[in-house]
């Protein structure tokens, strides 16, 4: 596939790992049209990507057969249009579009986080990517990053909660956005990012690893801090934040106790702040916080977390009847009662309490999915699959079916 595959097979099989890889940087190195010809490739695969509406691309590694693998709807199969590629190839093609910060980063780690961007039909489009290793080969995912975001108001949420999201309406409080890898928590949160930017005057500092989409500043000053580039760590720069005059901190994730407790401590010194979680419930959401933190630490973590916390939305895509992914969420309203059950530490009784918090904008899982199958967007099968509690669930459509 490659022109210069045959200087590729010319490195001894008994280099292996991430010295293969600095074999196959080194012949990128020493000619430079090699490294063009290897990008080209990758941008191929990539504008393929755009064209069919695929979520993620994989290639490289033993894991892929040699071949181009795309997601779509949910369902991830390689692609027929392009030929095999063997190992060393795609090392290559991945290496060509590396800095050599980020392959001194896979030597080490043996793996690294980037965005990429690359000029399509007269504008950038981006891509989350994680290169990673694979059975001592180099292998890559890249997540496609909508070129503008969705309008809030399409996600149908309750007027209050929309207040809730927007700094004219509240000055304070935290806000997560939760869901499992590929549920489309960042799409989520920069729809909220850029309608508080067309509505507001404030300064946004968005903390990210990486950054995905680049939010250009309109009523609001937009500031993106990468992880590694810009700051050291999530738990650096929501503290370094808090010395830029902010008026909303997004912290891209809360994957450690330090980075919990900084990011509670953020907010309750009066600042807005919004983040996500790898939780696929509310409740769960809720137990997370708390449990990750130190024993020591849980009854304080508690106490600040029923008064800081405010909105915690819980989403899953489902593959929907037209072929395509549909959102299905559950949204936690904090009020008085879920504070309460916060702080004695009651999280069993919250789900009851979204149940029955229509009034406050309140939804679970399961009466989303309920809601999406009576609309005919999803099938019975798949909102029974997606749903937490299917037990409810069920009780929900065998009440349907008997009125």
């Amino acid at each position: 596939m490659l022109s210069f595959k045959n200087e590729l097979d010319q490195i001894p099989s008994h280099i292996q790992g991430v010295d293969r890889i600095s074999s196959v940087s080194s012949i990128l190195d020493n000619n430079e049209n090699y490294g063009k010809e290897a990008r080209s490739k990758i941008h191929d695969f990539l504008e393929y990507m755009v064209k069919i509406e695929a979520s993620d691309l994989d290639m490289g590694g033993v894991g892929t057969n040699g071949k181009i693998w795309y997601r779509i709807s949910g369902n991830k199969k390689p692609a027929s249009i392009f030929p095999e590629i063997d190992l060393d190839e795609a090392t290559a093609i991945i290496v060509s579009i590396l800095t050599q910060r980020q392959i001194d980063k896979i030597m080490f780690n043996q793996n690294t986080d980037f965005s990429y961007k690359m000029l399509l039909n007269g504008k950038y489009q981006r891509f989350r990517a994680d290169a990673y290793m694979d059975m001592d080969f180099l292998a890559i995912n890249f997540r496609r990053i909508n070129s503008t975001p969705f309008d809030i108001n399409s996600y149908g949420f309750s007027k209050q909660i929309l207040n809730k999201f927007n700094l004219a309406y509240e000055k304070r409080g935290l806000i997560l956005v939760t869901g499992i890898t590929g549920s489309g928590k960042s799409t989520t949160l920069d729809s909220i990012i850029d309608m508080n930017n067309e509505q507001n005057y404030a300064h946004i500092i968005i903390i990210g690893n990486p950054i995905e989409y680049f939010h250009k500043s309109k009523k609001s000053i937009v500031r993106h801090r990468e992880v590694g580039k810009d700051t050291l760590s999530f738990k650096q720069g929501a503290i370094e934040a808090l010395r830029q005059d902010p008026d909303i901190i997004v912290v891209g994730e809360m994957r450690d106790p330090e980075t919990i407790i900084t990011v509670l401590e953020t907010t309750d010194s009066g600042h807005k702040v919004f983040s996500t979680l790898h939780t696929s419930s509310a409740a769960e959401s809720v137990h997370r916080i708390i449990a990750e933190c130190p024993p020591e630490e849980q009854n304080r973590v508690r106490n600040r977390l029923a008064d800081v916390l405010k909105i915690v939305i819980s989403q899953k895509l489902v593959p929907g009847l037209n072929g395509k992914l549909v959102l299905a969420k559950e949204v936690l309203h904090v009020t008085p009662y879920v504070s309460a059950a916060i702080v004695n530490n009651n999280i069993g009784e919250i789900y009851q309490m979204i149940t029955e918090g229509k009034d406050y904008g309140m939804i679970t899982l399961e009466q989303d999915l309920f809601r999406l199958f009576l609309r005919k967007k999803i099938s019975m099968e798949n909102a029974i699959a997606y749903s937490n509690n299917k037990k409810r669930l069920l009780e929900l459509i065998e009440y349907y079916r008997n009125r």
